[in-house]
């Protein structure tokens, strides 16, 4: 377990316990250089000292780390620290698929679709980079407030052996979820993601798992030999296509199964079709008969039934000697504990003069120049160096300092005074000097990019950073997310303490004068259309502009615009035309023409 407020790798500061499970501890933290919270699951107990599991874990966590899609938890960093292995990933604000089914029992049909869609076009993208999860299971995928869905643990899933059907809890788990030819201790294919996403949709469905088991090799044999049992028996009014997705899905034989999930997904989106209402009883292609024979786990299982009698043969034995035994055990109890009395008293008497020369105290260095300080932890029998982010040794750390002079010691890392073995590693921090740095010209960068760089400056410097919005129109045309300005400004020192501001645009979409001339109906429709307005076009008679030309706006140009208010415009028309039987405009002032008057032939 890590205490509040430690660091891993001196940038994920831990806040709160998340959960606890067999493989990792997960942990809510600070990453202290990009200003965010962050996931942290730490590997614990045998897997983190099996230095094959290690090797498979990072690999496989690094190729994880290049998948990006909406559905798929974001993995950021894999690393180590003083032997804790660690990965870091977006922290989701939600519950897991478990915890919603032990408060629902089980789901609707529809819910059903939405959370299977989402997983299978997760998936889809992890099975385009033949990424293979190898643990889908409901323990593993996160439902936010909103509904998206999340899949997690991809790094420590596929580093995992899942064959090993009795070595943890969380195994044991995971074999509900088990496809066949991974419990019959073959290698793993995408359709063996497959299976799995199936049992997870008929158990959402059903509110249970379809095998159950005392213990994992019995679950792993019904995985391998009983047909599932029909979901339409509990469910009768479930769509028979719901019911082929999960047979084709769950087949034994993965020859009759999905391909890939992008092709489970195209299956689950149309399944509530009303083409698709009456689809007959999905029959398989290939024997189910095909998977090979299951001598492995029958012995399995005559083991574990065997080693189950031996042990209560054994407790029935101790039980008929423990009466015989009382007295010989209190003597045997009695001389155990005053030979401890006596040890004890040994370590405490013996324990000052055994560990004299292992332990000393790390000496004070202050104000020493930086080869003395050196010199000084070396004849003490400790090893001066400190080590980067990256865990790669240095000679020395920074800090300003207005106190001590440019290149020699504030302090060391454990502090003076502190009991340590010889040849401990021991950081002699230095002073970098005046305890202020000029302030560079940032503006136009990525906003992250300079939140990363200054962070890491301010470890020296004790400073902070922090963002603030600044409006700005929209034609000014600067991009989100990058830095407009800094305070203290480019060129301006920035002192130990300060707090620096970095201004990142708060784009104010205005209206434009859509009156000048340069816009017609059509581009204000697409206006409105683009920032959700209720477009009102009002038409007013002219005889002097052309019909089409805007007129008028009914809010001014330069205002904010907020979506779903109404927006009318004015635009002209050609005025009526009063004429003739033949349609020529008569002039009511024009004089009468005289009867007999020329003539055109």
């Amino acid at each position: 377990m890590i205490i509040k407020g430690t660091k891993i790798n001196d940038r994920y500061a831990i806040i709160r316990t998340l959960g606890e499970g067999g493989m990792a501890n997960v942990y809510l933290a600070y990453d202290t250089i990009l200003d965010r919270n962050v996931a942290v699951k730490v590997l614990r107990g045998d897997l983190a000292n099996d230095d094959k599991f290690v090797r498979r874990f990072q690999r496989e966590a690094l190729s994880a780390s290049s998948l990006n899609h909406p559905n798929i938890v974001e993995m950021y960093d894999v690393g180590e620290d003083d032997g804790q292995y660690y990965i870091v990933m977006e922290y989701v604000e939600g519950k897991t698929l478990k915890q919603l089914l032990k408060k629902r029992g089980s789901l609707t049909i529809t819910e059903v679709i939405d959370i299977m869609s989402q997983i299978t076009d997760g998936m889809a993208h992890a099975h385009d980079s033949y990424i293979i999860h190898r643990d889908i299971k409901p323990q593993n995928i996160m439902i936010l407030e909103n509904g998206l869905i999340k899949i997690t643990d991809f790094g420590i899933a596929m580093a995992m052996n899942s064959t090993q059907l009795t070595q943890t809890n969380s195994v044991m788990g995971s074999v509900h979820y088990l496809p066949p030819e991974q419990a019959n201790g073959k290698g793993s294919t995408l359709r063996s993601d497959i299976y799995s996403m199936g049992i997870l949709m008929y158990e959402l469905l059903t509110g249970g798992v379809p095998y159950k088991g005392d213990n994992a090799v019995e679950i792993a044999l019904k995985h391998l030999k009983e047909p599932l049992p029909s979901i339409r028996k509990k469910l009768p009014e479930l769509p028979q296509s719901i019911e082929n997705i999960i047979l084709r899905s769950t087949a034994k034989n993965p020859q009759n199964r999905y391909k890939d999930a992008r092709e489970m997904y195209q299956d689950i989106i149309t399944a509530m079709d009303e083409s698709r209402a009456n689809e007959r009883k999905y029959n398989y292609v290939y024997s189910e008969s095909d998977i090979e024979e299951t001598k492995m786990l029958d012995n399995a299982v005559k083991e574990v039934k065997e080693s189950e009698k031996s042990r209560k043969e054994d407790i029935i034995k101790l039980e008929r000697e423990e009466s015989k035994k009382q007295n010989k055990l209190l003597i045997i109890l009695a001389s155990i504990f005053t030979g401890l009395i006596v040890l004890a008293a040994a370590v405490v008497f013996l324990l000052p003069y055994i560990s004299k020369d292992e332990t000393k105290e790390i000496p004070n260095v202050s104000n020493l120049s930086a080869v003395d300080a050196t010199n000084k932890l070396t004849e003490e029998g400790f090893e001066p160096v400190c080590r980067d982010t990256d865990n790669k040794k240095i000679d020395y750390k920074y800090e300003a300092s207005d106190e001590i002079k440019e290149g020699y010691a504030i302090k060391t890392s454990p502090g003076a005074g502190t009991l340590a073995k010889k040849g401990r590693e021991v950081c002699i921090v230095l002073s970098s000097g005046d305890a202020s740095f000029e302030m560079e010209d940032y503006s136009g960068r990525d906003v992250n990019e300079v939140i990363g760089i200054l962070s890491e400056r301010c470890k020296e410097y004790k400073c902070t950073v922090r963002t603030e919005k600044q409006t700005v129109r929209e034609e000014e045309n600067k991009k989100e997310n990058t830095v407009l300005s800094t305070s203290p400004a480019v060129g301006e020192a920035v002192k130990s303490g300060d707090s620096i501001i970095l201004y990142v645009p708060d784009i104010e979409i205005v209206y434009p004068n859509f009156a000048d001339g340069t816009y017609n109906v059509d581009k204000v429709r697409e206006f409105a259309e683009k920032y959700k307005l209720n477009l009102t076009i009002n038409e007013e008679e002219n005889g002097v502009l052309e019909p089409g030309t805007i007129i008028s706006q009914s809010r001014p140009a330069g205002n904010p615009v907020q979506e779903g208010v109404a927006f009318t415009i004015t635009i002209a028309k050609a005025p009526k035309i009063i004429g003739g039987p033949d349609g020529d405009p008569e002039d009511p002032e024009a004089p009468d023409e005289p009867e007999g008057g020329e003539t055109n032939e």
